[in-house]
């Protein structure tokens, strides 16, 4: 998560409910029998209701916390805590606001302990205490303080506390930005543990953006990171005490008398192997737990909360919710321990909420509290902040509850039971696997990707588990698994068709005895270009040419006679802003158009016909695992030109002719996500 603090808005829509039949079975004389069979979908399921915000106060949400009388305390990016009343609604009365506190430093963690209530703002801990019992505090105590750089950094968050098992308090401090992922000031990067009486100690270190930090149902420590230099693609991990997470710009530290950690800068080799790989020779790396694909399962990881007695959430227990501000969705993670490692697979849950997702509650009548902001970050939600209630309507749905990693594949639990025809027939699923690159370069793109074949299918007595065999697994990587073929016992589909699984570890165990019975040959010719659950098309093809220059020219053009009749030197502002939105240019002029990506997210370029901007951004949105390989830039007529994805503070130059036809033609950075605010327009005249 790259974070700024510019004010924007973004435009989407939110998804609707639909309902459709489906038809089945026939009888003896050959024709169709039609039975309607109702099609839920997430708005069906999971109910989601915006809890009114009164007008001036602007709750772009940065921690959240339920206090024992019922109410939420909510910490805003604006430096305030808000106290709201009956946040549920209860008797359909409003809820009410009132300021408890203000003044701090963008607080980005807010939880109540033993009666207090902590904030994490930038450089402190703070306790906030109401003493004269007038419902604002008026005592704001540092309980500890970590430095900031001479700069003040924008980039230097802090979140928490986290209250662990032990009684103790986690606050984890971001990374700064120069151009780089780096630790400007002492302990960022770091994860630091408050025992009782607030005397520090260096907690576990390797962390970029760990936006959100929770406990499993076992206690252990979790959190989520954001892709970035040295961070392929998001993820969540387990951490203990004396970890090194991977990003070694918090190694500047590790010599530190307080440091936990041995491990230097000039041990982390970046060789761009997978991360997994270089763990086996460079001792005390830990690898992620659950690896989110990127563009597909989100682009910015963020709250995280644990499916435990408080909430009320469907047949999920004990799983992870884990939230995404940039896609405004949520996904659920469920988690084993194999060989003493945790490992698991990350589905699809909820999308469609009004704003980029930060933090996630269970509130006191079991639903689901989502406090969100965008500004300068951006997200799919259109909203620059909002808090929305998610509630389980009580209908069951139709998913893949469970993966379990086997010896020899993968074992798939449902939720209800799964017709047999469709869960024994091998063209029902689609298997493959792959991983990206450990290195300093923001982001990676998928690599290594390899289909998996089917060898054997084993369908459950009770037919809620399938049992899938594989030619082989790969310890380390990330395997998709899509079982879009998989009706319920009554002919309904899955809510959502597929998981992604990391498989740090391969279980000991029976195998399977392959008979005459279980036994398939079909070789799962896997579609990497629909790896975002979306069919497979032209727009996840190469890119066709546009004219003799083609869509993405380097050179000039030797016919220019080496001038161009306009340079356009575009560069980019803190909110996911082009530093110019309007240009003015002659019809069928030459053009060389200089981007200059000096913000600290991934960006391009990319000029469409008339019109077009929202449709070729949402194409861009369905590439998928493709997605990077091909610059988010898909296969249509509708894009004219465009740059490649651009590493903060690179530059691209390209060379095109202007459109003949006068016009307003939109420009956009297609980046999943940034279409939505980072545009322009070039007006073509005669």
């Amino acid at each position: 998560m790259n974070l700024k603090i510019t004010h924007i808005k973004y435009l989407t829509a939110i998804v609707g409910i639909l309902y459709s039949t489906i038809s089945f079975g026939q009888n003896n004389t050959g024709t169709t029998v039609k039975d309607s069979v109702k099609i839920y979908t997430e708005n069906d399921i999971y109910r989601l209701t915006s809890v009114p915000i009164p007008q001036g106060i602007f709750l772009e949400v940065g921690g959240m916390t339920f206090l024992p009388t019922g109410s939420l305390a909510v910490s805003t990016r604006r430096g305030e805590v808000w106290i709201i009343d009956n946040p549920s609604m209860k008797n359909r009365q409003q809820p009410t606001y009132r300021l408890f506190a203000q003044g701090l430093h963008e607080p980005l963690g807010l939880n109540y302990i033993k009666g207090d209530i902590y904030a994490v703002q930038r450089s402190e801990l703070t306790r906030l205490r109401d003493s004269d019992g007038d419902g604002k505090a008026d005592q704001y105590e540092t309980m500890y303080s970590w430095p900031l750089s001479e700069t003040g950094n924008y980039h230097e968050y802090a979140y928490g506390p986290l209250l662990d098992k032990n009684g103790d308090m986690i606050v984890a401090l971001n990374l700064g930005w120069n151009g780089n992922s780096e630790s400007l000031s002492k302990w960022h990067g770091w994860m630091l543990k408050f025992s009782p009486d607030f005397k520090m100690k260096p907690f576990a270190a390797g962390f970029r953006s760990p936006a959100a930090m929770a406990l499993n149902s076992s206690g252990d420590i979790f959190y989520s990171e954001n892709q970035g230099h040295w961070v392929g693609s998001g993820f969540i991990s387990h951490v203990a005490e004396g970890d090194f997470m991977g990003n070694p710009s918090s190694l500047k530290w590790s010599g530190e008398p307080e440091s936990n950690i041995t491990l230097k800068q000039s041990d982390i080799p970046d060789t761009g192997k997978p991360m997994f790989e270089v763990a086996k020779t460079v001792k005390g790396i830990k690898t992620p737990a659950v690896w989110f694909p990127h563009t597909i399962l989100g682009i910015s990881t963020s709250g995280i909360l644990n499916y435990n007695k408080e909430g009320k959430m469907g047949p999920f227990e004990d799983q992870l919710f884990v939230g995404d501000q940039g896609h405004s969705k949520i996904m659920r993670v469920y988690l084993e321990k194999v060989k003493g490692v945790y490992q698991g697979v990350v589905f699809p849950f909820r999308e469609g909420f009004s704003s980029g997702i930060l933090r996630m509650n269970w509130g006191p009548d079991g639903s689901m509290f989502v406090g969100m902001t965008s500004r300068g970050w951006g997200s799919t939600g259109n909203a620059p902040f909002g808090l929305q209630k998610l509630e389980w309507t009580g209908v069951m749905p139709f998913e893949i509850k469970t993966i379990k990693a086997k010896p020899d594949g993968f074992e798939l639990e449902f939720t209800l039971p799964v017709d047999e025809e469709s869960a024994r027939d091998a063209s029902s699923y689609s298997i493959g696997d792959f991983i990206y690159k450990y290195h300093s370069t923001y982001g990676s793109p998928p690599i290594n990707q390899a289909d998996r074949t089917i060898k054997a299918i084993v369908v459950s007595e009770d037919k809620m588990r399938v049992r899938l065999v594989l030619d082989s697994l790969k310890e380390g990587y990330i395997h998709e698994i899509k079982a879009e073929g998989i009706l319920s016992a009554k002919q309904l589909p899955l809510l959502h068709n597929f998981g992604y699984y990391t498989l740090n570890a391969i279980p000991d165990g029976d195998k399977v005895a392959i008979t005459d019975e279980n036994r398939v040959g079909v070789s799962m010719g896997h579609d990497h270009e629909a790896m975002a659950n979306s069919p497979k098309s032209e727009v996840s093809q190469p890119l066709k040419k546009q004219d003799a220059l083609g869509k993405h020219t380097l050179k000039m053009p030797a016919s220019w006679g080496g001038k161009a009749d306009l340079t356009i030197t575009l560069g980019t502002l803190p909110g996911l802003k082009f530093s110019t939105d309007d240009i003015t240019v002659k019809a069928g002029s030459k053009l060389k158009l200089v981007f200059n990506n000096n913000d600290d997210m991934l960006h391009n370029f990319v000029l469409t016909e008339i019109g077009a901007g929202n449709e070729v951004g949402e194409l861009a949105l369905k590439l998928g695992i493709q997605g990077e390989k091909m610059n988010y830039v898909p296969n249509s007529p509708k894009v004219l030109v465009y740059t490649k994805i651009l590493q903060p503070g690179q530059t691209e130059a390209i060379y095109f002719n202007a459109p003949d036809k006068p016009g307003v033609y939109p420009y956009i950075c297609s980046y999943p996500g940034h279409y939505l605010v980072m545009r322009g327009v070039i007006r073509v005249v005669k």
